[in-house]
C-alpha cells in the first residue's frame, strides 16, 4: 500500500458495499493546524528553539486566514526533511502523548462532531486524512472514534527519524489513501462524503459521490459553487472530551507521535513569507 494507514485492533469486515464519511483533520474537524498546534511542548522539551515557536504561531495565524495552498504545503514537505532528521521517536511520543488533551481537547469543532454522530448514527464508517503526521492523526481520529485513518508517514531508522518522507498524506496522494482504504473496507465511494477546507484536497473531494465544503479558502469555495456541492461553516469549538468518551491511556500511548506537526511550522512560515511577497 502506498499511504500510511492504520487500523484499529479489531476492525469489521462486511461483503456488502459499505460507506464511508473521509475527513480532513484541520478547519474541517480541529480550529487550528494540527501541524502547528504542538510547537510550544516541543520547545519546552529542546526540540526546537524560540525562533520557531514564533514562526509556528505567526504561520497559525495566517493559516487562520488564508489556509495553505499547494505551495506551502510543498514546502511543508521539503522543510520535514530537514527540521525533524535525527528528533529521538519514543521523546516526541511522549511528548505527544503528555499534552494531546491538553492542545487537541479545546479546538474541536462542535458542528463536526454533531456531524460525525449523524454519519455514525447512519452506520457509516469515520475515517480521518490529514496531511499531518500520522501519528498525531493516529490519536486524535481515535479520540474521534474514527474506523480509520491515515496521515503522513516519515521514515525511521533505529529509533530516529531520517527526515525523510515515506508517504506524503497529501492532494492526490490523499485520494489515494480514499480509494486503497475503499478497496480494503468494500466502500462504494459513490455513496460515500468527503469533508474538507482546502482546495488541495480537490482530488479527495472529487473521488466521492457525496463531497462537501467545510470553512473553505477562497479557490474551494469557487470551485464548489461552480460545481454545485453544499459548503458548511462550523465555527464553535468544544471540549471533545465533553461530547465523545476518551480511549485508554494505552491506547493513546500506542499511537505515538507525528513528525507533521512541528516540521510544518516553520515551513508554513516560509509560504507565509512567500505568499507576502506575492501579494
Amino acid at each position: 500500500m502506498l499511504c500510511g494507514v492504520t487500523e484499529p485492533a479489531n476492525p469489521t469486515a462486511s461483503p456488502e458495499r459499505r460507506v464511508a464519511a473521509f475527513f480532513d483533520l484541520d478547519k474541517t474537524v480541529i480550529a487550528k493546524s494540527s501541524t502547528l498546534a504542538f510547537s510550544r511542548p516541543f520547545f519546552q522539551e529542546g526540540l526546537i528553539n524560540r525562533r520557531a515557536v514564533l514562526k509556528s504561531a505567526y504561520a497559525q495565524f495566517v493559516f487562520m486566514l488564508a489556509g495553505a495552498d499547494a505551495d506551502q504545503m510543498d514546502r511543508m514537505r521539503a522543510h520535514i526533511t530537514s527540521l525533524c532528521t535525527g528528533w529521538d521517536v519514543d521523546q516526541v511520543g511522549a511528548i505527544v502523548e503528555e499534552t494531546l488533551h491538553d492542545i487537541v481537547d479545546p479546538l474541536v469543532y462542535k458542528e463536526a462532531t454533531q456531524l460525525i454522530a449523524e454519519h455514525r448514527e447512519q452506520g457509516h464508517d469515520i475515517v480521518v486524512l490529514s496531511a499531518s503526521g500520522e501519528e498525531v492523526v493516529a490519536p486524535i481520529a481515535k479520540l474521534l472514534g474514527a474506523a480509520h485513518w491515515a496521515g503522513t508517514r516519515m521514515v525511521v531508522h533505529e529509533g530516529r527519524y531520517t527526515g525523510e518522507l515515506d508517504f506524503y498524506c497529501s492532494a492526490d496522494n490523499k485520494a489515494t489513501a480514499a480509494r486503497e482504504l475503499a478497496a480494503a473496507h468494500g466502500y462504494d465511494l459513490d455513496g460515500c462524503h468527503a469533508y474538507s477546507d482546502s482546495i488541495t484536497d480537490l482530488p479527495l473531494l472529487e473521488s466521492v459521490g457525496h463531497p462537501t465544503v467545510v470553512n473553505p479558502d477562497r479557490a474551494l469555495r469557487r470551485e464548489a459553487v461552480q460545481r454545485g456541492w453544499p459548503a458548511l461553516a462550523f465555527e464553535h469549538p468544544v471540549s471533545l472530551r465533553a461530547r465523545i468518551p476518551t480511549p485508554s491511556r494505552a491506547a493513546v500511548t500506542a499511537a505515538g507521535v507525528g513528525m507533521g506537526a512541528v516540521a510544518a511550522a516553520g515551513a508554513a512560515w516560509w509560504g507565509v513569507r512567500a505568499w507576502r511577497r506575492r501579494g
